[in-house]
């Protein structure tokens, strides 16, 4: 079941309380709690979620109590905004547990990557909730967060006006376009393997008429290969309006063996296609990375050289 309605949350506003959840693998706790003090520092307050302390194996925590997690963020009065700790894997097994119409009706600013991907896809498509493919408290804010990560972040979950035209950072190559042409669109997507996984079951992307946002990480140009390949068997491609494809990290340095580079895979699949394609624009596993709000309406414009997020992701 998918809804046709969108649901913008409020936006963040200085002093705003956080809630903090890992909904997918366990993060290291001294890199965790540096990110905690970043957020501190930056005048949030912030409610720690039970499955951050929690660990089962690969995942932080049973199926169960990582969605009861999840739940509770959403209904508590106090919590503003939600970000997740860190990806790796888990956030599938949630998607048959997790109560839609509560997160509907209790909308708020949810953020994460990666993994979490499972959770934007069948949130959005569930609920209508516009969220957002941004740094995660661990992986990024546990770090030292370059300011361009931090400035899209905080532009994207507490500014008022459209995100407008993103760039990538400075003293790095401008993104490239793999095929011309213009696009309007809903922005969606996420992790190429994550949105290849939910194929045939209740919850893949819907990609119709959205501009595809696909980023990835060490993975051999030869399974980028595979997982286009089946995206395009599937029709997913050829459906959207128009495809941004990420900086992949560690795509190259993954494969051992002499054949084709991540840009020729990506030229000869994504190429072809006869919509605007950009490719090389820094949103996914690299620290400098910008918060993509997805279910908000954005334009691709190969001529003006443009990426544009032009609607407002958040209300008052």
């Amino acid at each position: 079941m998918q809804v046709s309605s969108r649901i913008k949350p409020r936006r963040l506003r200085p002093g705003a309380t956080l809630g903090i959840i890992a909904p997918a693998s366990p993060g290291d706790a001294q890199v965790a709690a540096a990110g905690l003090e970043l957020l501190r520092a930056k005048g949030f307050s912030l409610q720690v979620g039970h499955s951050c302390d929690q660990k089962a194996g690969f995942l932080s925590g049973p199926d169960r109590e990582r969605a009861a997690d999840i739940h509770a963020m959403f209904a508590d009065p106090n919590i503003d905004g939600i970000l997740c700790l860190r990806g790796g894997y888990g956030t599938m097994r949630l998607l048959d547990l997790l109560d839609y119409e509560l997160i509907r009706t209790h909308p708020k600013v949810f953020v994460g990557y990666s993994d979490i991907t499972a959770l934007h896809t069948a949130i959005g498509q569930r609920s209508g909730l516009v969220t957002f493919h941004g740094p995660m408290v661990a992986s990024d804010m546990g770090h030292e967060m370059p300011d361009y990560t931090w400035n899209g972040f905080s532009r994207a979950v507490m500014n008022d006006q459209p995100l407008g035209r993103l760039s990538n950072p400075a003293c790095t190559a401008s993104p490239s376009w793999l095929a011309a042409g213009k696009a309007q669109g809903i922005l969606a997507g996420g992790n190429l393997s994550l949105i290849v996984s939910t194929l045939g079951t209740p919850y893949e992307l819907d990609t119709a008429g959205k501009i595809l946002c696909l980023e990835e990480v060490g993975e051999a140009p030869y399974r980028l290969d595979r997982m286009l390949t089946q995206l395009l068997l599937a029709g997913k491609l050829q459906a959207a309006a128009g495809i941004v494809f990420d900086m992949c990290a560690d795509c190259d340095d993954a494969d051992d063996t002499p054949g084709f580079t991540t840009e020729e895979v990506l030229q000869e699949r994504l190429g072809q296609l006869p919509v605007p394609v950009l490719s090389r624009f820094y949103f996914g596993h690299t620290s400098e990375k910008a918060t993509l709000p997805f279910g908000i309406a954005a334009e691709l414009d190969s001529a003006a050289n443009s990426f544009a997020v032009t609607e407002t992701a958040t209300i008052d």
